[in-house]
């Protein structure tokens, strides 16, 4: 049996940039374990299998890391919808239009935007607002974890933070550039003090971006995932949106952030965040960008097997 699959780059306008993700647009007939072992033989951080929908959205999606399912994930519903929209697959009037795409997580509203007819970028309003989770480690304990010295964690008042928008971080704010670049998983360190935590992934950010138009750096640490760092993380970015704008004095209005992301790992990506407050709340986050397609083709999809490969 051969199951056609496709790839796109996130979160880029430009091929080989971004966050490579792998999709299955007709998933049907395939059981959870045949979508682990398929997202795990591509080995993206992501794959995104594509089903009819169960609850009057346009379509249904599972997403799978190497390692394990996630009941939400930015960049693969960004890259889908632009997929299914090229594809003329979905209600579009002159490739723009909104979707929703259903996810484990719940319902997830995308806007796409077209030029010239084309759909060219999306941007997704996540299902859940922000959830604040138990403290993480104190700051002598992440910058174990992370390589650094407690020197290159920022000492003022925004503090590291625990948060979810369905898929759970820490947000470590970090001094500088200089600093995130230096940042490597010290595994023993993570196990000992993360692993076993509500959010046991990092994202490490810095307001010190390298483009004239970013406002924050980035990178996503992901061990649990079995993603060692992740190009462009979309959940992530929507989390810390909100932990940013429950900050800010400002009581209604829309703040934004241009995140920069994945240009240590050589693929670099920009995520546009939005948090939406109303009297004081964050009433929603939503997170866009583009993508580009790359690759088509097909993989053989073996008898029914366990995750070991037990018949």
């Amino acid at each position: 049996m051969r199951i056609p699959f496709a790839t796109l780059d996130v979160f880029t306008d430009r091929p080989f940039g971004g966050n490579p993700l792998a999709i299955v647009p007709d998933a049907r007939g395939l059981s959870s374990s045949q979508m682990q072992r398929i997202a795990n033989e591509l080995n993206l951080s992501e794959t995104a299998f594509v089903l009819p929908p169960e609850n009057g959205g346009a379509r249904r999606l599972r997403i799978f890391t190497p390692a394990r399912e996630l009941p939400f994930a930015g960049h693969p519903t960004v890259g889908a919808a632009l997929f299914l929209a090229w594809r003329g697959e979905l209600p579009l009037r002159d490739g723009a239009g909104t979707v929703v795409l259903e996810e484990s997580v719940g319902p997830v509203t995308v806007d796409i935007e077209a030029r010239h007819g084309r759909s060219v970028s999306a941007r997704l309003t996540a299902a859940q607002r922000p959830v604040i989770g138990p403290p993480p480690p104190p700051r002598e304990i992440l910058a174990e974890i992370l390589s650094l010295r407690p020197s290159d964690l920022r000492q003022d008042d925004l503090e590291p933070a625990a948060v979810s928008c369905g898929v759970p971080f820490v947000l470590v704010p970090l001094r500088d550039r200089q600093a995130l670049a230096r940042v490597r998983l010290a595994n023993a360190s993570w196990a000992a003090h993360l692993s076993s935590h509500w959010a046991p992934s990092l994202f490490v950010y810095t307001f010190d971006p390298e483009l004239p138009d970013s406002d924050v750096r980035a990178r996503m640490l992901g061990p649990s995932m079995g993603i060692l760092e992740d190009p462009a993380t979309g959940a992530a970015a929507v989390a810390l949106a909100g932990y940013l704008a429950d900050g800010e004095p400002v009581r209604d209005g829309t703040l934004r952030w241009r995140i920069e992301q994945g240009f240590e790992m050589g693929r670099p990506s920009l995520l546009d965040t939005e948090a939406e407050k109303s009297d004081g709340e964050v009433v929603a986050v939503r997170v866009g960008g583009a993508a580009v397609p790359i690759a088509e083709g097909t993989i053989a999809l073996p008898p029914e097997v366990d995750l070991q490969g037990a018949r």
